[in-house]
């Protein structure tokens, strides 16, 4: 929200300079988030001036001489090619010296043989907005000579508040007015906006037909506006410092209506309009063209306004095309209404739009505030453009029209809240210059809030009310006291400390991503039934993650593009799987590696990771509970190349997956280096085993090493399964430390060469013990795999 400092003094002058100011908002809940000057401190010296006479320049048929008035400074000859330059006309004169938009020097030079002392200027030329085709055309009060920066005010500020969705009573200068006045403990002047005497009875008829969505209707018709007036300098000024383009009077006095009362209004050309006014659905298939251009196919869930024919606008959120109004209408029906903000903002999702309109509908307007924002915009447009005003038309449902709440404060609730004692006078004062009307209640207040502070339903909501306006910085600062018995964590688990610890050690960096992910990626990974958001931030966030690895995929692909040459990822966080239409939220670890293995360095050979590496990580992870029950299987996963893909059994249940993307989805996402991937669940990885002490044995080990050929087919695991089936009790330690492929070994077979450790904690063992333990595997391994030993 945009403000401007010198409209909302004029609301509410309190003493202090703008960085106080902004301050003492912020510290009442509505950040300022910048502050900055509405023109370049570098634009001087610009003078009001009076164009008395125009004359065709002899070498140039686009350029015209004028002699305008300056005031003191005197009458001053100036070339100039604007389209809009003609006799009368107040413009803004720069003469020799003065500075411009680029910190551009005016001075006095011949153009096309015609000596030019200044220049006439243009908006841009000045700062004040976009347009350059032709001069800024100012009102015909202003004084010639007069410096420009006066007569326009433009020793303001613009202020930019970053509010909270709940306090869209602020979404007005009034609304940041009454905050000031509150915090100032100082009275607010507000603008005057009288009731206008209607001087025509002519009224169109309006008819609710969705009155719980739309429970209140303030319409006007205003006959005979000149077509050929013109927004004045002032308003288009103040307009341009909030963030508002100005484009035609009826449109620039609605949109500055609802920046002073925060009530969106809407002008319909009225010669445009059939018969009267219907608040409705839509009718399923119904068109609608919206003023953006943008043509709309609607159904029974969104709401318009319409005439007896056809939808004119979409209720709360944009007006169509249609029944827009021109530079020729001459009649109009102003709109004021009420709308609820839960359907404004599912229309508003729904088709993907967003205007200042919506913005405020969405938070909640004042649902008394739309005939007075009906006479305001009435008496503007009478002093801008003329014209012949009609009465007002209010339809309200009695039925959902809102009434004000009444809420309970208990003093005892209030100071245990805030951890300190107020004074009732303080109360009492705070609430008043709230606009709320308070009484007390023997334990505390009544406090009835009035209808502009939706935001403010229950006691807790009073409560914040006297701590931000009472200030949070003069509550005290006191030690929470608590439950203060030591809670003991079952020793077996393995803290998510721990994991997040021996990854960063590993070398990974943590991320934190959306739960919501684009639905097509996700199927990537998940065949399965997705869980679908029915109204998403983003086609890119419409749907609920069912794995980790679409958010980290996302977030690799991100830097990849920025040349990173390493990415190592890790997240934990819930996932989100339905079967059968039941919902499970597991939580689950999942990475992602990419790019080198190690930073370049003379000293060591520059790789790419591979399946392997990742491997060793979740090995090393699995290693913190134990490593009992945990088998890397060779399987396929969706988005995972077959061959390079392993499911994760605990105890012989799935509890995950480690792999290499799918060269497929590489090539969909245009990235040329392999990227693999592991998830766990988490509480799998978590529980771990109590650790218990054995005897160390003071008898000697014996290391025999043995090996053995394989088809290629036999895996290095059901090695191991199969010595270990032989249930040797000596055999302290198994290990794989070679594999060969070459001379010696036929096509289609692989060697393994196996490390075998064995120690009794009774005796020492013999070589004859060990011989017949070597010859029970050798039986077992051909019986079971058909191996060989290699000579």
């Amino acid at each position: 929200m945009k403000i401007s400092e010198q409209w909302l003094r004029e609301w509410v002058d309190p003493p202090v300079d703008l960085e106080t100011l902004a301050s003492q908002l912020t510290t009442a809940g509505l950040e300022v988030d910048n502050t900055r000057p509405v023109i370049d401190k570098a634009v001087d010296g610009i003078l009001v001036a009076k164009v008395l006479e125009i004359r065709p320049h002899p070498d140039a048929s686009r350029l015209k001489i004028c002699m305008v008035d300056v005031g003191n400074v005197g009458i001053k000859k100036v070339v100039c090619g604007a389209p809009n330059v003609e006799c009368g006309l107040t413009v803004a004169f720069a003469g020799e010296g003065a500075t411009v938009v680029g910190e551009k020097k005016i001075k006095a030079n011949k153009i096309r043989g015609i000596l030019s002392e200044g220049m006439l200027c243009s908006e841009a030329e000045l700062g004040l907005g976009e347009s350059d085709d032709g001069l800024l055309e100012l009102s015909s009060d202003g004084v010639p000579g007069q410096v420009l920066a006066d007569y326009l005010g433009l020793a303001d500020h613009t202020v930019e508040v970053d509010l909270t969705p709940n306090r869209g009573d602020c979404l007005s200068h009034i609304g940041i007015a009454r905050e000031v006045s509150v915090i100032n403990e100082i009275e607010m002047s507000p603008v005057n906006v009288p009731a206008i005497t209607a001087t025509i009875q002519d009224t169109l008829p309006i008819s609710l037909h969705c009155d719980n969505v739309c429970s209140r209707y303030a319409g006007r018709v205003v006959r005979g506006i000149n077509p050929n007036s013109k927004t004045p300098v002032w308003m288009r000024e103040r307009l341009r410092r909030c963030g508002v383009r100005p484009i035609s009077p009826v449109v620039d006095v609605t949109n500055y209506v609802m920046l002073e009362l925060g009530q969106p209004l809407h002008g319909f050309d009225l010669d445009k309009l059939r018969q009267g006014i219907v608040v409705r659905m839509a009718h399923k298939g119904e068109h609608l063209v919206l003023l953006d251009g943008r043509d709309l196919i609607l159904d029974e869930n969104s709401l318009v306004i319409a005439d007896y024919e056809e939808a004119v606008a979409l209720a709360g959120i944009m007006g169509g095309v249609h029944s827009a109004v021109s530079d020729d209408t001459t009649n109009v029906f102003f709109e004021s209404a009420y709308f609820d903000p839960r359907h404004v903002a599912r229309d508003a999702r729904r088709h993907g739009l967003h205007t200042d309109a919506s913005h405020r509908f969405e938070r909640g307007v004042d649902p008394a505030n739309q005939v007075r924002a009906v006479e305001r915009a009435t008496q503007l447009l009478l002093e801008i453009a003329n014209g012949k005003p009609g009465p007002v038309t209010d339809v309200m449902s009695k039925n959902h029209i809102a009434t004000p709440t009444t809420v309970i404060l208990r003093r005892s609730r209030l100071e245990r809240v805030l951890g300190t004692q107020f004074d009732g006078g303080e109360i009492v004062g705070i609430f008043r210059r709230l606009l709320m009307k308070i009484r007390e209640n023997g334990n505390g207040w009544i406090v009835e809030v009035p209808s502009f502070r939706s935001d403010v339903s229950i006691e807790a909501d009073l409560i914040e009310e006297v701590a931000r306006i009472h200030g949070y910085d003069r509550l005290p600062a006191r030690t929470k006291s608590g439950d203060r018995r030591v809670r003991f964590d079952a020793e077996a688990r393995v803290p998510i400390s721990e994991i997040r610890t021996t990854l960063v050690s590993r070398g990974f960096r943590e991320a934190i991503t959306y739960s919501f992910v684009q639905k097509g990626l996700q199927a990537s990974f998940h065949h399965g039934e997705q869980l679908l958001l029915t109204n998403p931030i983003s086609s890119d966030m419409s749907a609920m993650r069912s794995s980790l690895w679409p958010g980290l995929l996302q977030v690799a692909v991100y830097n990849l593009n920025r040349q990173q040459s390493s990415i190592r990822l890790f997240e934990t966080g819930k996932v989100f799987i339905t079967e059968n239409g039941k919902l499970s939220q597991p939580t689950r670890v999942g990475a992602l590696v990419a790019g080198r293995l190690f930073p370049r360095q003379w000293g060591q050979t520059d790789r790419l990771v591979d399946f392997f590496d990742l491997k060793a990580d979740v090995e090393d992870l699995i290693k913190l509970g134990g490593a009992s029950g945990w088998e890397f299987v060779p399987d396929t996963c969706v988005g995972l190349q077959q061959g390079q893909t392993a499911r994760i059994d605990k105890d012989g249940c799935p509890v995950g997956w480690v792999g290499s993307l799918d060269p497929a989805l590489l090539q969909e996402l245009k990235v040329e280096t392999p990227v693999f991937l592991f998830e766990l669940d988490l509480d799998q990885l978590m529980a771990g085993t109590v650790a218990s002490f054995r005897l160390l044995s003071k008898y000697p080990a014996i290391r025999r090493d043995l090996s053995i050929v394989v088809s290629e087919e036999v895996s290095a695991q059901s090695v191991k399964d199969c010595v270990g089936q032989q249930r040797i009790d000596v055999l302290k330690k198994l290990e794989l430390f070679d594999v060969y492929r070459g001379e010696g070994v036929d096509v289609g077979e692989k060697s393994f060469t196996l490390s075998l450790t064995f120690q009794s904690s009774a005796r020492t063992l013999k070589d004859q013990e060990i011989e017949l333990f070597i010859a029970d595997i050798l039986d077992a391994l051909e019986g079971d795999l058909g191996s060989r030993q290699r000579g």
